[in-house]
């Protein structure tokens, strides 16, 4: 965390819920803080309240578990220790979702508080009712906040569609947009302010938009333009991930487990993190939630894990790895488990107490484990001493996503051994360093099936195949599925490469194309009268 961006990290997000209801609708506030109640008297405050909110995305009924446990790569299971809540965790997998799970009221809301406040900042940015600070270009903070509400837009039209597009302080009853028109509201508003950001990579702009972080948003926007509009995007994207690229900015972490660990904001390769702190700035706590309660021992713990954790790796998709590569171990614990001598095993408290906790990859279903099965996340480092929240900055967007962004596109538009040279490198790096001959993939093999065997499991055995037919450049999902898992990628790539709703994996089969996509929270539809629901969730 850079104790520079004191006034992002601890910004309070003073706001009304974009989807709260009364029972007089006209007094639904949709904005965040009136200028009655609070008075901006620093720029930088006022700022910080919009990027604050970006920590409220990373729990486990937020955006960040709605883009894995959707997905083919990571699960939350029911337990002998709970883990079932009412069931929303299994929806999730099943695709069974509704417009009353908890995590679409939470993504709503938290995407809306980021455009509502960013609306209400830019409007005192633009009015001088929030001052400059001396020295400073008014136009470029301007510009920022238009990227960052740009990004909540992008999270917006990417899991909700069609919805609706406010760009200023009203409590009018906003109806829906056309998800192309708010993907080319979203690629205006960039590239109109690119111009005025800064290009410094720096502790100042840590956690910030500078010009670099919003051409990462800008080539991730362009190359999902296909499943927004129907119209590809590639050399856009490429464009984007070229300009970064020769900016000499940023460059691979030569540590892979140095961009996810407590102090992780030297690393070169984050271009855009989401700072969180232990005790100033809480929010993300993935070990709360996947690791089980006697790994407290482990680390020594001020805090002790949820039962016997929950979420956990898909079998399906643990097998698809290289055993040899170093991204498995680095990102997944398995095998016995040890307190912090690392002599005296952990013990199981359940279905396995009093014997050893081994965590194994086999599961048996999607909906009810073992406090032992499923490989558990190792990716963020959880410090001696780790308390309930973690410390460590989210790198939203890191130099190898721009690589394999310019890879992807590359490939698509028929420059496999382009491409192949850039996936090479990133696997290099982060993959195989004891083995640089392993790291090297052909443009061949980029285009070639899947490794993933996908199929319906039951009691640890794929019992139906489903969907057989072959995955279109697999082997790429596959190097982006081995290089982003934790990171909340998933389901935004798989949806690209077609197999989100057609492809069977655990307990999951296919319930619909229009899955791509999520429902409007009910109480947000109750709540406005201009609002229809999502097709197919009527």
């Amino acid at each position: 965390m850079k104790a520079i961006n004191k006034y992002i990290l601890i910004g309070t997000c003073l706001i009304a819920s974009f989807s709260s209801c009364d029972n007089d609708l006209q007094e639904i506030v949709y904005s965040d803080v009136t200028e009655q109640t609070y008075t901006y008297t620093d720029a930088y405050k006022a700022m910080g309240i919009v990027y604050a909110n970006m920590r409220s995305l990373f729990s486990h009924t937020n955006y960040y578990m709605a883009q894995e446990t959707t997905a083919d790569g990571i699960v939350q299971p029911a337990n002998a220790s709970g883990w079932d809540d009412g069931g929303i965790y299994r929806r999730m997998h099943l695709h069974t979702w509704n417009s009353e799970n908890p995590q679409m009221s939470n993504m709503w809301n938290s995407f809306y508080r980021g455009v509502l406040n960013a609306n209400r900042v830019i409007e005192q940015l633009e009015t001088e009712v929030v001052p400059t600070p001396a020295g400073v270009n008014k136009e470029a903070l301007i510009a920022e906040m238009k990227v960052a509400r740009a990004f909540f837009y992008w999270l917006i039209l990417d899991n909700f569609g069609d919805a609706p597009l406010v760009t200023s302080v009203s409590t009018e009853l906003p109806a829906k947009t056309a998800r192309e028109d708010i993907y080319q509201f979203v690629v205006d508003d960039i590239t109109q302010a690119l111009p005025q950001l800064s290009e410094e990579n720096s502790q100042l702009m840590y956690g910030r938009f500078n010009v670099w972080a919003a051409k990462v948003l800008l080539a991730n926007v362009h190359l999902n333009a296909e499943v927004y509009t129907g119209e590809p995007q590639w050399e856009a994207c490429i464009t984007q991930c070229n300009d970064i690229i020769n900016s000499g900015q940023y460059s691979l972490e030569e540590n892979f487990s140095a961009v996810f660990e407590t102090l992780n904001e030297d690393s070169p390769e984050i271009i855009f993190a989401v700072p969180f702190d232990e005790n100033v700035a809480t929010g993300f706590f993935a070990h709360m939630f996947s690791w089980h309660a006697a790994l407290s021992q482990k680390k020594n713990m001020q805090a002790t894990p949820w039962g016997s954790g929950s979420a956990m790796g898909i079998t399906q998709f643990i097998n698809t790895y290289d055993p040899e590569d170093e991204r498995l171990a680095n990102t997944w614990l398995m095998g016995p488990q040890y307190a912090s001598d690392g002599e005296t095993p952990l013990l199981g408290t359940y279905d396995q107490a009093g014997n050893p906790l081994v965590f194994t990859k086999e599961l048996p279903n999607g909906e009810y484990t073992g406090e032992s099965e499923g490989y558990r996340m190792n990716k963020f480092e959880v410090k001696a001493g780790a308390q309930g929240n973690l410390s460590n900055d989210f790198p939203f967007f890191r130099y190898a996503q721009v690589l394999m962004m310019k890879a992807e596109s590359m490939l698509r538009t028929g420059r496999g051994d382009e491409a192949a040279q850039l996936v090479s490198q990133v696997r290099a790096v982060h993959g195989y360093k004891n083995q640089p001959e392993k790291a090297v993939v052909t443009g061949a093999e980029l285009q070639q099936d899947s490794k993933y065997q996908f199929g319906y499991v039951e009691n640890y055995e794929i019992v139906d195949p489903g969907n057989t037919s072959p995955v279109l450049y697999g082997r790429f999902l596959d190097e982006l599925g081995w290089e982003f898992i934790w990171e909340g990628f998933r389901r935004r790539d798989m949806i690209r490469f077609g197999t989100f709703t057609t492809k069977s994996w655990l307990s999951h089969k296919p319930n619909g194309d229009y899955r791509t996509v999520f429902p409007i929270p009910q109480q947000t539809i109750n709540s406005n009268p201009a609002l229809v629901q999502t097709e197919g969730y009527q």
